[in-house]
C-alpha cells in the first residue's frame, strides 16, 4: 500500500468516526471532520501532509501524490 492510499484511508476512517461520534455524543466532534477536510484541501494545493511525512519516515512506499 502506498502513502497516498494510507493517507486517504486514514482520512476516511477519521471522518466516519467523527461523524458517528457526533451522532452518539456531541456535535463538537464535527470540528474533527472539518479539520481533516481542511488538511486534505491544503495538501492538495501545497503538497504538505503531516501524515505523509510520518509514513515516509516509517518507510512506506511513496505514491504519485506524496513522493
Amino acid at each position: 500500500m502506498t502513502i497516498d492510499r494510507v493517507v486517504m484511508a486514514f482520512a476516511g476512517i477519521v471522518i466516519l468516526a467523527s461523524v458517528i461520534l457526533s451522532q452518539l455524543h456531541s456535535v463538537d466532534w464535527l470540528w474533527l471532520t472539518a479539520f481533516v477536510g481542511v488538511n486534505i484541501l491544503q495538501s492538495a494545493f501545497t503538497g504538505f501532509c503531516p501524515l505523509a511525512n510520518i509514513l515516509k519516515k516509517m518507510g512506506v512506499k511513496p505514491g504519485q501524490a506524496f513522493s
